[in-house]
């Protein structure tokens, strides 16, 4: 092949084909008319289509929302879930702090208070409920001694072990002994 066997030079081989001076053709190289009432459908035609997918990405981004919120409300459920076992795996601890600075032993006292701090600063409440009235929802009454004369019902006399609240929910009641 030679070089005068190209057609035409660079530019005209990969120019795009003229465009009929009649205008839009269709395929059988016949004009395309369109009428007025043709492009007031095909414009409705594509605005229905518009909206119907507004209305699906405005579903979906509400859907994804919602997803969103159910996970954080799950996530800090299952934080507050794993605290709250963390608080009550530490009650026992605490109840050996109590009955060691009971029996004398002093050198507990210090650690006790830090940890009962820390945890008091997080929410837990520590109840002592002697002299009160009793409560079954944060007492557990395990003895009982009858009532004595103007008591206005039954009476917390002596704490056997405390309670505890964690956030304002009873974790454990007070083992407590009951007058009346």
């Amino acid at each position: 092949m030679t070089p005068d066997d190209t057609e035409g030079t660079v530019e005209e081989q990969h120019a795009p084909p003229p465009e009929p001076a009649d205008g839009p053709q269709a395929e059988g190289d016949q004009p395309l008319e369109l009428s007025h009432e043709a492009v007031i459908a095909d414009l409705e035609r594509v605005t229905g289509e518009r909206d119907q997918f507004l209305d699906q990405l405005r579903r979906t981004q509400a859907d994804f929302e919602n997803y969103r919120k159910r996970m954080m409300k799950q996530q800090a459920d299952l934080a507050e879930g794993a605290a709250t076992r963390l608080v009550e795996d530490l009650l026992p601890v605490l109840d050996a702090c109590d009955s060691a600075m009971f029996h004398g032993a002093a050198d507990v006292e210090p650690v006790f208070a830090a940890l009962l701090g820390t945890l008091e600063k997080a929410g837990l409440e520590r109840f002592d409920p002697g002299g009160e009235p009793f409560d079954p929802n944060r007492h557990e009454a395990v003895m009982h001694e009858p009532a004595v004369e103007g008591d206005d019902g039954p009476v917390v006399v002596d704490v056997l072990r405390r309670g505890y609240a964690w956030k304002g929910r009873v974790l454990r009641a007070a083992m407590v002994k009951v007058r009346g």
